[in-house]
């Protein structure tokens, strides 16, 4: 049997590894008692990259399972630690040899793990490091909760809240990425609330109502960077598929079927999308609904000709925006010294 054959055992719920196992004892006649299932994701959760790790599994089933399916803990390729703030960003190679990253950083309320969901990005956001290579592929649900339980691993700290804001567009993989939601949140493995998960898009307007329709309660955020269509369209490619208006409606929709507040987050550009009339703009844009503001000082790639905008016009543009009665906050940016934006690590390795 190929590796393409094996079973990806650590995207299966308790229940679906419980009729997995089942299945696997009739066709192979080695007998797996059904409490084996609980066992084996328990050993899952805490993070075995092998099934010889599995103490308390007999010999004969660990072979078994050896025989038919695969485990997909990420191993750490490269670890950087601040030491401006402690954060730590992580550059994990999957079982292909593809690279993503993941960025743990420590809070009052709590620890925040920001993750990928794809292995590059194919969305081509002009100012993003995420995309320079393109998309390789998606990533599968386990390979998005082994960022989680491999950082928890290698730092001996629980992580409270995550943030799919790293390298992919989770909705362009959506399937994944709803499997990934339901495996985060089992009571049984990592027992993270919805209401803790943040998910970013840049504006899939089709899979943000379907997303709606699922009525979850996470925090859905937009990325928004622009308060017109040329210039969302100059700075976000995917704006030439889904207008401006398309998108707020999309958003109104959402806030409508699940009640939930939508951050949009905007990233602060010199000279492209700072200006107090970008600001007046955005605070019409946005007028009316339950929503919340983001400003992002842009992150320096140094394969983009772009510049940060300067702190006193994030200022301006954040005191227009409040004016309008729109809640603002200016996202503190940790892991400086370490590039903790997504996209440069994996960039890098790649070349």
């Amino acid at each position: 049997m190929t590796f393409l054959d094996k079973k990806d055992i650590s995207s299966l719920l308790p229940e679906e590894l419980c009729e997995y196992l089942s299945a696997l004892s009739e066709s192979t006649g080695v007998k797996i008692e059904k409490y084996r299932a609980s066992q084996i994701f328990s050993w899952l959760v805490k993070g075995a990259a092998d099934f010889s790790e599995m103490g308390n599994i007999p010999k004969n089933i660990k072979a078994v399972l050896e025989e038919n399916a695969y485990i997909t803990l990420p191993q750490i390729q490269t670890k950087l630690v601040s030491k401006i703030d402690g954060t730590v960003k992580y550059l994990f190679r999957l079982h292909d040899g593809e690279c993503i990253e993941s960025v743990f950083m420590r809070y009052e309320h709590g620890n925040t793990l920001c993750i990928s969901s794809q292995a590059g990005c194919r969305m081509g956001c002009t100012f993003c490091a995420s995309t320079l290579n393109g998309l390789s592929r998606n990533l599968l649900p386990s390979e998005m909760t082994g960022q989680v339980i491999a950082a928890q691993k290698d730092l001996g700290e629980k992580v409270s809240n995550i943030v799919m804001m790293g390298i992919g567009e989770p909705l362009d993989n959506y399937d994944n990425v709803k499997k990934f939601l339901t495996l985060v949140n089992c009571p049984d493995g990592l027992n993270i609330g919805l209401r803790h998960i943040s998910l970013s898009t840049c504006g899939l307007c089709d899979k943000i109502r379907a997303l709606a329709d699922e009525k979850l309660q996470i925090t859905l955020s937009v990325s928004l960077h622009a308060s017109d269509s040329e210039t969302r369209k100059m700075l976000m490619p995917v704006a030439r598929k889904f207008e401006l208006d398309e998108l707020m409606d999309a958003c109104r929709y959402y806030i409508s079927k699940t009640g939930r507040r939508i951050s949009f987050e905007y990233s602060m550009i010199h000279g492209k999308n700072d200006t107090p009339e970008c600001a007046e703009n955005l605070k019409k844009l946005l007028s009316g609904m339950l929503c919340h503001v983001n400003l992002i000082p842009l992150n320096d790639v140094k394969e983009r000709n772009y510049t940060r905008s300067s702190r006193e016009a994030i200022q301006r543009f954040s005191k227009i925006l409040e004016d309008g009665h729109i809640t603002v906050t200016v996202r503190r940016k940790l892991g400086s010294d370490i590039n903790a934006s997504c996209g440069q690590l994996r960039a890098g390795n790649a070349k």
